[in-house]
C-alpha cells in the first residue's frame, strides 16, 4: 500500500550534511519526493513510497548522519498524491 508522510526533524539538523544524508537514503530506499531546511531550523522531509519501506526510511531519518543530533521526529501519515517523480534536495 503506497503512503505519504511528512517527516519533520528538529535537533542538530542544519549545517551537518542531514539533506544530503536523507537524499542518499531516499535513493538507497527508491522513494520519490523531497527535503528541505526550514527557516525555524528544522528539515521537512515529504516523501511517498510503499509503507513498509517508508518506515524504514524514516527509522533511517531518526538517526541521521554521524555529525548530526536528532532530538524529535515528527511524523504525519497521508495519502498518497502521486506528484513525484524522483527525490530532490530543495
Amino acid at each position: 500500500m503506497k503512503v505519504r508522510a511528512e517527516i519533520l526533524v528538529n535537533g542538530l539538523v542544519q549545517g551537518v550534511g542531514y539533506r544530503y544524508f536523507v537524499y542518499r537514503e531516499a535513493h538507497n530506499f527508491g522513494v520519490r519526493g523531497y527535503v528541505k531546511n526550514l527557516y525555524t531550523g528544522e528539515v521537512l522531509t515529504v516523501v511517498e513510497g510503499e509503507r513498509a519501506i517508508v518506515e524504514e526510511f524514516i527509522n533511517k531519518l531518526r538517526v541521521g548522519p554521524s555529525h548530526a543530533y536528532v532530538k524529535n521526529c515528527a511524523v504525519d501519515w497521508q495519502e498518497p498524491k502521486n506528484e513525484f517523480d524522483s527525490f530532490d534536495v530543495h
